[in-house]
């Protein structure tokens, strides 16, 4: 009796041992829920992988301005890589409608009308910005920039800016006016069709698309960056504003620092949940689309290069993350390596100290807060007295 206890139990570990065996090779059932089990605990057992590994002492290295010819020097190859020029395109002008119909005027306050400009790019591309002209005005221009997460609260053919009718009516309660923006593609900009010679039919619905239109005399920053510079020429010709100061979410957050790092119009800039230096940028999440990442460009200025310029002088800007922000650019991992400081103190060396971050803490969401909002608010009314 015995001696068949013992066969049957080196019968089963046999069989067993096979069919492990079989598991391992073949990856047969259960093979997926042990592997799962395995990386699970891997997991919980090894501690995370360290992402960033910049020397926080170093960081202000990385800025190389040392007299005022290479800030300038910067900024116009800056130019020259966009527009194969040495300077801002600034006798193009949009199309330039007056007093436009649009729902969304009937459920704003201190509203005169409001005005629409169209600028059209190359390949068909185009931008339609509106300002809202303020009745009871301080003769200064909010420029605000939408995104990507941009929405209409109607349908796709009948946009409008009224997703951000709370923004817009925050700055029109202190009488400032409203130029409003969206990203390439977006709101009520188009997506035209192209017949590209070597790529065939594309509908420039994506921003990866944009990177097939490289050429000798054409760069696609020029369809984030020209619809700001162009409409601003409009509006010195034809309005009376004193300053410019300009705000961005995400993607809007990018091109105001972009925008205002090479044009000294824009007074005071803020930038909310738009960028991080390249090194930061710890997994896809935070690396950015293909204009934040382009490597020629960002060689001839980096992040911070791009921060500094676009605080340089009389000017200022203002960073501000949200500390949980599910989509990029959180201010948690902006904590673990701050950078301001080092900014800071290369402003300094030029006698000037016009840049921040601001962290939104305990906000988990990729918007402009009320905190942010506030902030701002504060910031403008200290600049204004």
């Amino acid at each position: 009796m015995k001696s068949k206890i013992i066969i049957s139990l080196v019968l089963i570990v046999v069989m067993t041992f096979s069919y492990g065996v079989l598991v391992g090779h073949y990856q047969i059932f259960p093979y997926s829920i042990l592997a799962e089990m395995k990386n699970t605990q891997s997991e919980l057992e090894s501690d995370p992988r360290v992402q960033i590994h910049q020397d926080i002492s170093s960081i202000e290295n990385l800025i190389s301005f040392e007299k005022v010819s290479d800030i300038e020097n910067t900024k116009q190859d800056l130019i020259e890589y966009i527009w194969n020029d040495s300077k801002l395109p600034k006798n193009s002008v949009p199309i330039h409608e007056i007093n436009i119909n649009d729902p969304i005027s009937s459920k704003l306050q201190n509203l005169e009308r409001i005005d629409s400009f169209t600028v059209e790019m190359n390949y068909g591309m185009n931008s339609i910005s509106y300002l809202f002209l303020a009745k009871n005005t301080n003769d200064k221009l909010i420029i605000f920039h939408q995104g990507h997460n941009t929405i209409s609260l109607n349908d796709f053919d009948n946009h409008s800016f009224d997703q951000d009718t709370s923004l817009i009516q925050n700055f029109l309660d202190d009488n400032y006016s409203v130029l409003i923006f969206s990203m390439p593609g977006k709101g009520m900009n188009n997506e035209p069709v192209i017949n590209h010679e070597k790529f065939g039919t594309l509908k420039l619905n994506s921003h990866d698309h944009f990177e097939l239109l490289e050429s000798e005399n054409f760069h696609p920053l020029r369809f984030f960056l020209e619809p700001v510079v162009i409409t601003l020429n409009q509006i010195e010709k034809n309005y009376s504003f004193e300053k410019f100061s300009m705000i961005g979410i995400s993607g809007g957050g990018w091109t105001t620092i972009l925008v205002s790092a090479i044009d000294d119009r824009i007074n005071e800039s803020f930038s909310v949940a738009g960028s991080f230096p390249i090194w930061l940028r710890s997994d896809s999440r935070d690396y950015g689309d293909y204009e934040q990442t382009i490597p020629e460009f960002y060689k001839i200025a980096n992040y911070p290069e791009l921060y500094f310029l676009s605080s340089y002088g009389d000017r200022s800007l203002y960073l501000f993350y949200n500390e949980f922000d599910p989509c990029c650019f959180s201010g948690e991992v902006y904590n673990q390596t701050p950078f301001a400081d080092s900014i800071k103190t290369k402003l300094l060396k030029f006698g000037k100290n016009n840049f921040d971050v601001i962290i939104d803490y305990g906000q988990t969401e990729h918007i402009i807060s009320d905190y942010t909002l506030k902030k701002i608010n504060e910031i403008l009314m200290i600049k204004k007295a």
